[in-house]
């Protein structure tokens, strides 16, 4: 069975410049399935940077084939989804020990609101949309947080199955497991994402957006009450630098992150802007006109439950100009 893809849209400002549309229809259809690539990769690995290099490493793959080979393939987009998940795969068993060398915390890569995180097909399996992840759902941090505690073939087959819509017999053709396995693989998934915010009350848009900007509005005036009133009594707050900046250790309850927020915010030329974090209310922090955080938050009822401020400048690179 060939896997079937269909095109996708993704702004610009996060994929590299494309050539110009080729006249060769076969080749448009093998260089139009360059965004959907990135948006499985990107949901696969946390790291836009990564999701780059296997898109590039894919179509490397591609062009290292005889004109004859490629013209024997039914389905480009099928032939290149498989070896830019395999290539996710490989990357993803491989993680546990490049994480285990990571200084501090790992915190998946955040991007910024110009990027349209849409995609997917149409048809695929059917399935139960209470158990289906939406696009929108699949790039928010608190999501991502999730999958990196999944293994990697749960972590593959339930990106492809519940976001993407791939049947479990076109997922086990990656994955190397049967149908009846890859199901497994995928409910497991889903367990572990239903049990993250299994007894929370979930936050309204406009109350997420409304915490975020008080959220703000606090910090700026140093007002630690506000920032109490604002968090969650269990509140964590998470910090990644990658060792190449400092980055304060995790930090739990509302009060002692407030009191932290406010002994931090005394550093100079400090600003902060409002702006979407992987589709999500989220800060930009800058001095001197450069990023040097992007926090996004996790929200329960009428609390912000935590944050994620990733400061390392090699995740940064999307947020040069916000």
């Amino acid at each position: 069975m060939r896997i079937q893809s269909e095109p996708n849209e993704l702004a610009e400002p996060t994929v590299p410049n494309e050539p110009n549309e080729p006249s060769d229809p076969a080749l448009s259809a093998v260089t139009s399935e360059r965004r959907q690539l990135i948006n499985l990769a990107y949901r696969l690995l946390g790291s836009l940077a990564d999701a780059e290099d296997v898109v590039q490493e894919t179509y490397a793959r591609w062009y290292a084939m005889s004109p004859e080979q490629r013209a024997a393939i039914d389905s480009p987009g099928g032939w290149l989804t498989r070896v830019a998940s395999r290539v996710c795969l490989d990357l993803l068993r491989s993680a546990r020990a490049r994480r285990e060398s990571y200084v501090g915390e790992w915190i998946p890569e955040p991007v910024p609101d110009h990027t349209e995180w849409v995609g997917g097909r149409g048809g695929g399996a059917t399935v139960d949309p209470a158990d289906r992840v939406t696009l929108d759902e699949s790039v928010n941090m608190a999501f991502l947080v999730v999958l990196e505690s999944m293994t990697p073939a749960e972590r593959v087959a339930f990106i492809l199955h519940d976001v993407f819509r791939y049947s479990f017999g076109e997922v086990a053709e990656i994955v190397g497991r049967t149908p009846g396995a890859c199901r497994q693989l995928a409910s497991s998934a889903r367990r572990r994402v239903r049990a993250s915010h299994a007894a929370e009350v979930p936050t309204p848009a406009a109350r997420r957006v409304r915490l975020v900007r008080d959220f703000k509005r606090a910090w700026e005036a140093k007002d630690i009450d506000a920032l109490v009133g604002l968090l969650d009594p269990a509140a964590i707050g998470l910090s990644d630098g990658g060792g190449l900046v400092s980055a304060a250790p995790p930090t739990g309850g509302g009060e002692r992150i407030a009191r932290f927020l406010v002994a931090v915010s005394g550093a100079a030329d400090l600003v902060f802007l409002e702006r979407t974090v992987n589709g999500q209310p989220g800060l930009v922090v800058q001095q001197g006109g450069v990023t040097r955080s992007v926090m996004a938050f996790d929200f329960a009822g009428d609390r912000i439950k935590g944050f994620w401020a990733v400061r390392n400048p090699e995740k940064l690179q999307a947020w040069g100009v916000c």
